[in-house]
């Protein structure tokens, strides 16, 4: 195998393990956020704000791992 291969395949795993895992933080966050809503609605402006900062956060280290995964094919 040669160094184009492996970056390729470097690259594609990174981009899929990378935006795997937080696409999957997304859903538990969102998911746990409406359960927190249904059992306590009174509550829900405090936690939808903090359910919108963790998920901004989980869609952060995909961006990152976007950019990881450029540079190792292309650098």
């Amino acid at each position: 195998m040669d160094a184009a291969a492996i970056n390729n395949i470097a690259a594609g795993l990174a981009i899929a393990l990378g935006v795997a895992l937080p696409a999957f933080a997304i859903g538990r966050i969102g998911g746990e956020a409406v359960k927190a809503i249904g059992r306590n609605p009174e509550a829900a402006p405090k936690i939808q704000t903090s359910m919108i900062l963790a998920i901004a956060f989980a869609e952060a280290t995909a961006i990152y791992v976007l950019v990881i995964a450029i540079l190792v094919k292309f650098v």
